[in-house]
């Protein structure tokens, strides 16, 4: 039996009202009350440290089968774990696509083999991912689908989602939600507003975003089901959401990290790392987004990682796919947000890295009770460094964040109890080479 103990860290853990300096006792892979005795078979000091459950991510896109060049199950949970990940949610853009049971299975088993971190997959609402007919969701479920999504593919029929979500509700998924016109960003590239119109580049209007949030909570309201809106972006979406959840609806939403730091002028630079889906929008946007953060009205962050090659990122900004690698930066483009600007203090930040997107997912885990599963980091929060994407562990380094300065860093990883990371073994590996 594996014996470990993460010692004299500030132990915060949101799903339990935990914060205080203390102790943390990992048994065979689980969360249990201390001291054990015997020898141990890992022991840390996490004195001046944060030690906190493993982030949880609600919407990697892994690549694979279809893109393995681009990304694997194996890279992209490699990748997780260095940003301190232990559960990574899937999305089923992949080719084939995640419509079936065979499909769902393979990842699973793939992530097993990977033996990185744990992997949830998200099944297709709909055949192809093609918003017209409806997937098996009963043999999606059976096969181990948390949740249920076509990516970055609005479900864009009205009657087709309504349908989507009655499914769903009948076997206790969430639908997870990409709420956009497709018809209004038709050839867009960036927010439509004051720096569009003055670089000449395709507009995606915050309408096109706002329209769909609201007919999709009509629809949770009308069917009472359970939806998650996947990334929102504009000051309305937030007011929807916020009006929904004080109706009882049961709507949840997430927001990234780059959504919350960069805003529509750094299109500026042409940088195509810049073009993400939502786009980057202005300040406005942005402060909302914060304020719905700090009321509750959205409780999870995720980093929407999708790894886009150099060669594909390199060409012009309208043919240029979207996309931001997000694993390995999360956690210090939050403290930069959220903790610099001292909008959030630390149980809240993890809250929404942890707790919320468990609930979301409806997945065991984000809790440090004893008898839950052992994915535990340790995070110093006042280390300083410089994000360097030639070093990311992801396949792709399509990041607009290179070279910033920034400060907390996840110093250690345990999955099932046991350490998978440490920010030792990498300054180890880099010294000897």
């Amino acid at each position: 039996m594996s014996r470990c103990l993460i010692r004299g860290g500030r132990v915060i853990d949101p799903a339990s009202g935990r914060d205080a300096v203390g102790d943390v006792w990992l048994l065979d892979g689980a969360i249990v009350a201390g001291p054990l005795e015997g020898d141990l078979d890992d022991e840390l000091d996490a004195e001046g440290k944060i030690v906190c459950p493993g982030l949880i991510e609600t919407q990697a896109t892994l690549q694979e089968p279809g893109w393995d060049d681009d990304e694997t199950i194996a890279s992209g949970t490699a990748a997780a774990v260095a940003g301190g990940v232990t559960s990574v949610a899937c999305l089923p853009e992949t080719q084939p696509v995640v419509d079936n049971r065979a499909a769902v299975e393979f990842i699973r088993q793939q992530a097993e083999r990977a033996g990185a971190c744990h992997v949830f997959p998200l099944g297709a609402v709909t055949k192809n991912r093609d918003g017209q007919e409806l997937a098996e969701i009963g043999q999606l479920v059976e096969g181990g689908a948390v949740a249920l999504s076509d990516g970055k593919r609005p479900v864009a029929n009205a009657e087709v989602m309504r349908r989507a979500l009655e499914y769903a509700r009948m076997f206790g998924r969430r639908i997870f939600h990409h709420p956009q016109v497709p018809e209004l960003v038709a050839g867009g590239v960036m927010h439509e507003g004051l720096y569009s119109t003055l670089l000449g580049l395709g507009g995606m209007p915050a309408e096109a975003e706002e329209i769909m949030v609201a007919r999709d909570v009509a629809l949770a309201e009308m069917t009472g089901s359970s939806l998650h809106l996947m990334t929102i972006s504009t000051a309305a979406s937030v007011d929807i959401v916020r009006r929904a959840r004080q109706r009882g609806v049961d709507v949840t939403a997430s927001v990234t990290p780059h959504h919350l730091v960069l805003t529509d002028a750094e299109m500026q630079t042409f940088d195509a790392n810049c073009k993400v889906d939502p786009p980057l929008r202005t300040r406005e946007h942005v402060e909302a987004l914060v304020e719905g953060l700090v009321d509750g009205t959205i409780e999870v962050i995720c980093s929407d990682h999708r790894p886009v090659p150099v060669e594909e990122k390199d060409l012009e900004l309208d043919v240029a796919p979207f996309g931001i690698v997000g694993l390995e930066t999360l956690l210090p483009l939050c403290v930069r947000a959220l903790i610099d600007s001292e909008r959030l203090d630390w149980p809240a930040l993890i809250a929404l890295l942890t707790s919320g997107p468990a609930r979301v997912l409806g997945v065991e885990a984000g809790s440090l009770a004893e008898g839950r599963v052992g994915d535990v980091i340790v995070i110093d929060p006042d280390a300083e460094w410089t994000i360097d994407p030639a070093k990311f562990r992801s396949r792709c380094s399509n990041s607009p964040f290179g070279g910033w300065q920034v400060r907390g860093r996840v110093e250690s990883v345990f999955v099932d109890g046991q350490r998978v990371f440490s920010v030792e073994s990498v300054k180890s590996v880099e010294d000897d080479g």
